[in-house]
Formats: C-alpha cells, structure tokens, sequence
C-alpha cells in the first residue's frame, strides 16, 4: 500500500519542512496493523517526492483481533496489504498528523500557501468504476488519471479487476489534500478496520468543514466514510445541511423579522396557521408532519386538537427545536402526551425513513427559502419518499409585495427568501408535482384578497390519488 505526495514548488524540499520528515533519511512507525514507512525517492530542488509505505500483517489481523474481523478481513488471504483503506487513513493521522492538523514551526507561511502538488494512490479500490472516483475528486478541484489493473495480466480474457492507481493533482495547501485523503480514500474501499460510532460521525464532521456540505456527492461520502450506519449518517447529514442555511442557532428565535413586521398587521401568520390547521383537519389526518416546524407555533395548534393522535415536527435548526420543546413544555406533559409529539432533529433534503407513513404534512413558508437543488432535492423527499396521504403547502404570492407600503420595489419579504413566487409560478409548480407524483391539487388564498394582487399567501392542498398504497 503506497502513497506518493510530490511537488514542483520551487524549492521543492520545503516539503520536507511541511511533512515534517527529513527528506535525508527514512523513518519507520509502529501501528496496530503493522508497520509504516516514511522516505523519499526523489529529492531536488525542482522536484520533491515523498512516499507513505504500509506494511500491513494479514495474519496479525486475524489471529487474536477480533477488532479487524469484518468481512474482506475474516481471512488469511485478502487484499489488505495491497490496496488503499482505512489502514491509509489512519497512517496519515498518526505519521503524517502535524501536516494534517495545519501547522509547521518552521514554514509557517507555506501552510495556507496553495502549493503544486500531485498525490499517487497505489492501489485505489473502486468497484463503481472510473467515473465514482471523478465524481468524488473532480468538484474539489483535482485533475484526475487513473489506471485500470486488469484481473491477471497473464489472464486478459479475464478483464478489468476493480483496483486503479490514482493520480490527483492541483494546487492546494498540503493539509487540505491530507484531508480529502483521509476522508475520501475508505470511501471507495466500502470497509473500515474499526468501530464505526459517534466519534467517527464527528470526526467526518471536523474533517469535512469547509469542503463536505457543498460537494455533490455528500450523501454517498458520508454514508460510505460511516460504513452505512444509518442514523449516524443522518444526524451527519442534517448538521451538513444545517451548516448550509444561515446562521440561526445564535438568534433570538423570538426576534421580530422584517417578514413579521410586514405580515403582523394583517395577522397574516394568525391566519396562515388557522388556514393549514383547517386543511388537515378536513383532510382527515391522524398522524401528521410539520415539515420545518421552526419554534412550534403549528405544532401547538395541533397539540389542541384530539384528531392527531401523532404529532412530529421537524427542522434542520437545533436551537429552533430547543425553542420549540421550551415552549411546548414537553418535558411537563403528561407521558401518554410526550408519546404524542416528538421533535426530530434532521434535513429535509436527504430521504429519512422516520417521514414515512404519516396521514398528512404541513410545509409552512419553507419552500422560499431553498435553492433551486435543494428545492429539487426537497420536491423528492416530501413528494416520491416521504409521501403523505395530504400535503398542506404555502408560500408567499410575490405579486401582493406591491401593497407593503414598507417593501421597495422588486425586493422580497425576507432576506433569506431565494425566491417568491407569482400565482400563476406558484400552480404551475404545484401542478407539475402533483402530475408527477400522482396526487390532486386546489388552491386556496390565505388572507385578504385583492381584486388585481390576490391574497398576501398562497397554499395548495395535494391529496394522494391512491392513497391506499402508503
């Protein structure tokens, strides 16, 4: 298992100076697994490369450590000694941790100083092939080659085995490129050698700021980097999406928006919630999802009513959900009612199996604050996944703003609103989705209307037209 970093910085033996190993002499660690070597074959003042050698003993790992018996690693003869895993990660920590981490005494300034380097991974498994591994690298920035080994050179009718060597190269600090190593290596291996548990989720969690949240494969990354442990991988996933909204969890939930001064006149949100209430009563629900459920002034409306027999709320911000379980006084209910409502902390744009089987959901004023991807991420969620017998939906109607005598002109309700939509946007949407998914959709203004602008909200009520399969 072999892993090659070079430079063509000039001079390129500043490497050293950031690896913090003397390019003059190889060093060798003791792991758990086996062994780690630390040297350099080339060394110039044009070129610099350092090598990451490991010597992994298969038989040490079956015989007498339980702890490595998983899988590829139950037998005797297995590919370990050979390809690119968790052992790489773990070497990079312990041999190469100082690096990793950011710092170096003696060249400070090269740290955060993007640098002309090339990383070659020697042997890389990856058994989605050659488009996975520039589905992971290239949105980081990387040039990616990589060579396919065939099963047995001697055997070509056999084919092409699932092992490349890897070449990535850009300029980037030398800690971040540690970094996506670290992370991104046990992703194509599929296997790690230890625990997986919540130290691991927050590991990924430290490693991939700044770089995670926004890549496109983050769901697979995370899965894959949490060996499949479903709800770590969700509370990662969630706190990912919640790195990507504004910053709330240090506001005053109670604060006054501009969205509430505009609105609070005409006891628009009053009316909204009374409106959506009334929607899922008719609609016959019983165990119902509020969907961005903020500090619970929805929920405590359903909590009133003795139809819902199940009550949860969900949103990406932990100090809303802290606010909400404050207000709703949770703790203090008595226990057949604390079994009636539950908080969820989690992302509405990741498939989450606790969303599913639910009578209705409640999306109040949350679609205008998402994104184009993650609208779409969100229409899949709610729409093909978590698909509720009843879908209560509302959203500001853009063409009313012009009657807010303290909104200027072309500006939207709230700061953090990626669009707003007009009626006829609105059901076009709307429409679309329930052609789509298989549901029926009315409209109903919320508020006063008026004769040219229409009401101040718009909402859709979608009623799943075979509802006898949820």
């Amino acid at each position: 298992m072999l892993l090659t970093i070079s430079t063509t910085y000039t001079p390129a033996t500043e490497l050293g100076y950031l690896l913090h190993k003397n390019p003059a002499k190889s060093q060798a660690f003791e792991l758990s697994f086996g062994r780690a070597h630390m040297f350099y074959p080339e060394v110039s003042e044009q070129k610099c490369t350092a090598a990451l050698l490991l010597e992994v003993d298969p038989v040490g790992m079956v015989r007498g450590q339980r702890r490595f018996r998983d899988g590829l690693l139950d037998q005797y003869v297995n590919d370990r000694p050979f390809v690119a895993s968790s052992f790489l990660s773990v070497a990079i920590a312990k041999v190469l941790g100082t690096a990793l981490g950011g710092r170096c005494k003696d060249r400070p300034e090269l740290v955060k100083k993007p640098l002309p380097l090339t990383a070659k991974i020697s042997v890389l498994p990856c058994r989605k092939g050659e488009s996975f591994l520039e589905d992971i690298f290239e949105p980081l920035g990387y040039t990616v080659k990589a060579k396919q080994h065939p099963l047995d050179e001697n055997f070509p009718e056999w084919g092409e085995s699932p092992y490349y060597t890897v070449e990535l190269s850009q300029d980037i600090t030398l800690s971040s490129l540690l970094t996506h190593l670290y992370v991104l290596v046990p992703v194509f291996d599929h296997h790690k050698h230890y625990y997986v548990g919540r130290a691991e989720m927050e590991n990924l969690l430290a490693k991939g700021t700044g770089w995670l949240a926004t890549h496109p494969q983050r769901e697979a990354i995370t899965y894959r980097f949490l060996k499949h442990a479903p709800s770590f991988a969700r509370q990662a996933l969630a706190q990912l999406a919640q790195d990507q909204e504004p910053a709330a969890d240090d506001a005053d939930e109670t604060a006054v928006t501009p969205e509430d001064e505009l609105e609070t006149p005409l006891r628009l949100n009053d009316q909204r919630l009374g409106a959506v209430l009334a929607g899922l009563k008719a609609g016959g629900a019983q165990r119902v999802l509020d969907l961005g459920c903020g500090d619970g002034k929805l929920l405590r409306l359903l909590m009133k009513e003795k139809q819902f027999t199940q009550i949860f709320g969900m949103d990406v911000s932990i100090r809303s959900l802290e606010v909400a379980q404050d207000k709703l006084r949770l703790d203090r209910l008595p226990r057949h009612q604390q079994d009636r409502v539950r908080l969820l902390h989690g992302s509405l744009m990741y498939r989450d199996k606790r969303l599913e089987g639910f009578d209705a959901a409640a999306v109040v004023e949350v679609i205008e604050h998402l994104d184009p991807p993650r609208l779409k991420a969100f229409e899949r969620v709610l729409f093909e996944f978590a698909r509720p017998n009843t879908i209560v939906l509302t959203t500001p109607n853009r063409e009313y703003n012009v009657l807010f005598a303290n909104l200027k002109e072309e500006a939207l309700r709230h700061g953090d609103h990626r669009f707003e939509w007009t009626r006829a946007e609105f059901q076009a949407w709307a429409e679309s989705m329930a052609n789509s998914y298989g549901y029926a959709v009315r409209f109903l203004p919320v508020g006063s209307e008026d004769a040219a602008y229409g009401a101040p909200t718009q909402m859709a009520i979608f009623s799943l037209l075979n509802s006898g399969e949820n």
